[in-house]
């Protein structure tokens, strides 16, 4: 009986793509923050993903890169994820922020790994190893230690920061779905489609809903300084149109679980940024959730070799 090791190809590429991928998504709730006072967040969620629908649009056409005609399944499908990934998300994303800060907010999404793993191991009978377990553990607990060093005052909050946790916790759970239940479309319609189709649909549900509410509002847009334009363009065009790509373009690649844990990079990139951009302090509690992310990462990540056997 010979044995034989099959090498593993590297997934390092996918790894980078992904974690700049997770360091755009860490300002997110920066600039969703700039937002909150200024546009109701339904126009605000409105408004985002109709700049990234503009933006995917004008990649598919200078790409030269035809829409897809989906089936009647794959359309339900797209449906779902427009729905949970776009417009739930962003109602729970944009109205949490109103009760909460954003660094309260990115310590309750620093567990979409564990959900999205848990969700993966029931569902799907994903194989939860030891190792990925104990990763998803030390991410968590790598980015609750960022967060809370850099903001003490985040875990304390007004009478109704409940309903913002809530509200939070919505995305959690809404980011899990929409992770999950785009394997088959990333496999037969691809990432650029399937995120296109996606928020195609999900913009189309929050305009309506914002016009039905009367929350359209073209004073309010007039208003906005160049900040919160800036903030607007960075959320739609970066945040949305390009992560998102990114993203499903890893979960084809490694599986849900293996990409989700990638999101605990947010809390480190939003306290790198802030060191570099606007001078706050790096303490060493800071350094060491740094750390435990990464090793979370890895561990979650770590490739194991496929043996097989040849010969008898």
């Amino acid at each position: 009986m010979t044995i034989f090791v099959q090498p593993a190809t590297s997934d390092t590429p996918v790894y980078l793509k992904l974690a700049a991928v997770t360091m755009i998504w860490g300002g997110t709730f920066v600039a969703g923050r700039f937002l909150a006072d200024a546009l109701s967040p339904l126009f605000a969620a409105s408004l985002r993903f109709l700049l990234a629908s503009a933006a995917l649009l004008l990649f598919l056409l200078l790409a030269r890169v035809p829409l897809s005609r989906p089936n009647l399944r794959q359309w339900l499908q797209l449906a779902l994820l427009g729905f949970f990934g776009i417009f739930f998300y962003n109602l729970c994303f944009f109205y949490g922020l109103h009760y909460i800060n954003a660094s309260r907010a990115s310590l309750i999404v620093a567990l979409n790994p564990a959900v999205i793993g848990l969700a993966s191991w029931w569902l799907f009978k994903e194989r939860l190893s030891r190792a990925k377990v104990f990763g998803i553990a030390i991410c968590i607990a790598g980015a609750s230690v960022v967060i809370v060093s850099r903001n003490p005052q985040s875990l304390v909050g007004n009478v109704d920061a409940w309903i913002g946790d809530l509200l939070i916790f919505g995305c959690v759970l809404g980011w899990g779905i929409y992770s999950l239940f785009s394997k088959e479309l990333n496999q037969s319609l691809g990432p650029v489609q399937t995120v296109t189709y996606s928020i195609l649909l999900g913009t189309v549900m929050l305009w309506v809903t914002s016009a039905v509410r009367g929350e359209l509002s073209v004073s309010a847009l007039i208003s906005l300084g160049p900040q919160q334009w800036l903030s607007l363009l960075y959320l739609g065009v970066l945040g949305s149109a390009l992560a998102y790509i990114g993203y499903y373009d890893g979960i084809r690649q490694i599986g849900a679980t293996r990409s989700g844990v990638f999101i605990a990079l947010n809390p480190l990139t939003a306290v790198i940024l802030g060191a570099l951009l606007l001078g706050e302090s790096l303490t060493p509690a800071m350094c060491l959730g740094g750390v435990l992310i990464l090793s979370g990462i890895f561990l979650c990540n770590k490739p194991l070799a496929r043996v097989g056997k040849k010969g008898i």
